[in-house]
């Protein structure tokens, strides 16, 4: 006996997958597909929180204010009129005030510059008036000041005049040299048979300090050049007046006469200095005013001898 199997033509074999099975199968691919984006999602929002978190925390920032320095006096002008106000101080110890509004900038500089240099001398004039009783110079005392004064204008014109340093070289033969003047004087009175001393304490104190000086700082050197000068002529023609009317019947020193107006060549050597004082540093300006204020001292224990 024989068997014959039979199979159905390859065209019409098919595959039959349950539904259920289909459900199983579709889901944990949906699973797996969406998985990764669940996660990113995740990670993005943590990421984004995090974000928010640090900004909220972080603090404010702050900008620093920016303090600027209170200037001296005078200092926009220049260091010569940081210098007149020093001047101005130790002049105003009765309790007189200058008004600050003679201190200008830019077209008014000039005038504020000849205005105070008037104010200076229509002080120390009415000073030595009122002063009658106490102002009366005697010829020895006179000759005793002249001596310290060619000592002193002596050492600034020699230490300006040899000094290597660049600096000195704008306040050579300005026109205020008084070295030459002063020795016609000392001569006249030995032509008169009086005797002529050798200089004092004073005299010779302020120039053994005045060489030190210029070997050790230009700027304050120069601070004691420009106001040995300005109190001179600021102050210098109410003592020739009053010294010549008394004692001198009426002639004229040299040391107070020039060649041409004292004031317009101050004015060159101001402008030098104040070109010069540009570049030093605000502490070098400082140490300059303290350097005023002792050259005044200085000038004013010679002054002195006139009516010792």
């Amino acid at each position: 006996m024989s068997y014959r199997l039979s199979f159905p033509s390859q065209s019409k074999l098919r595959l039959t997958v349950p539904r259920k099975n289909k459900r199983n199968i579709s889901s944990p691919l949906i699973l797996c597909c969406s998985e990764p984006t669940t996660t990113t999602s995740t990670t993005n929002s943590t990421a984004v929180i995090s974000t928010s978190t640090s900004t909220n925390t972080a603090p404010p920032v702050i900008k620093k204010r920016v303090r600027y320095r209170k200037q001296y006096p005078g200092e926009s002008i220049g260091i010569t009129e940081e210098m007149r106000f020093v001047a101005m101080k130790l002049r105003n110890l009765n309790g007189k005030k200058y008004p600050s509004s003679s201190v200008n900038s830019g077209s008014d500089r000039e005038d504020s510059q000849d205005s105070s240099n008037d104010d200076l001398k229509q002080e120390k004039s009415k000073e030595s008036l009122d002063d009658g009783e106490i102002w009366k110079p005697s010829m020895e005392g006179f000759v005793k000041f002249l001596v310290d004064s060619q000592l002193v204008f002596n050492t600034v014109e020699r230490i300006v005049d040899e000094s290597n340093d660049v600096a000195y070289a704008y306040f050579r033969n300005t026109g205020l040299e008084r070295s030459e003047g002063l020795a016609k004087d000392l001569e006249w009175f030995r032509e008169q048979d009086i005797v002529i001393p050798d200089a004092s304490t004073s005299g010779v104190s302020y120039a053994k300090y005045l060489e030190e000086l210029a070997e050790r700082s230009a700027p304050l050197f120069l601070s004691h050049f420009y106001n040995i000068y300005f109190s001179h002529i600021a102050g210098g023609e109410v003592i020739a007046r009053q010294v010549s009317e008394k004692i001198l019947e009426g002639r004229e020193m040299e040391f107070y006469r020039w060649e041409g107006d004292p004031q317009e060549i101050l004015k060159g050597v101001r402008k030098n200095l104040n070109m010069l004082g540009e570049h030093w540093p605000r502490d070098e300006k400082h140490k300059c005013l303290k350097e005023a204020a002792k050259s005044f001292k200085f000038l004013g224990q010679i002054v002195r001898l006139i009516i010792l």
